[in-house]
């Protein structure tokens, strides 16, 4: 087993159509005003940026993604990663049943951070959680952020 490689899924379920989810989700610049744990996200150019994320344990990774597919027809969003992580994440947007929508992240990386891989092993229960409590805020701020804008305000 690869101790520094890691496979995430989240599923969240919001009150929010599709197109309205899938808009707030494509601008990756407005992440840190509701997502406590993107500390801050530059965009380089229209299809590139790089973010800082830190979550519970006191450590950050940055990033350098690239757009890998934005498709907002079939509701998919997916980039590729490196730097202290290497690999790829995608967003996927379903109409969830009785309304509103299904996002799902899928996630899979490899640490390349030097501490983090120091610490693989002894540290991966931590990582998970860390990971975890990571998914529940974005969620928990990006269905207050649409509650509090309305349906129709998260669109370009």
């Amino acid at each position: 087993m690869d101790w520094c490689h890691y496979r995430f899924r989240s599923v969240w379920n919001l009150r929010a159509e599709p197109a309205v989810v899938y808009a707030a989700l494509e601008r990756a610049q407005d992440y840190p005003a509701w997502w406590p744990q993107v500390r801050e996200v530059a965009l380089l150019d229209d299809r590139s940026g790089t973010a800082r994320f830190r979550s519970v344990l006191p450590y950050d990774l940055v990033i350098t993604a690239r757009e890998r597919c934005r498709d907002p027809g079939r509701g998919v969003l997916a980039i590729t990663m490196t730097g202290d992580l290497d690999g790829w994440a995608r967003w996927t947007l379903t109409p969830a049943p009785g309304g509103g929508t299904r996002a799902r992240y899928d996630q899979e990386v490899d640490v390349r951070k030097p501490l983090l891989r120091r610490l693989a092993v002894p540290g991966r229960p931590l990582l998970l959680l860390n990971h975890a409590l990571m998914m529940r805020a974005g969620r928990r701020g990006l269905a207050a952020r649409l509650d509090r804008e309305g349906p129709h305000a998260a669109r370009p």
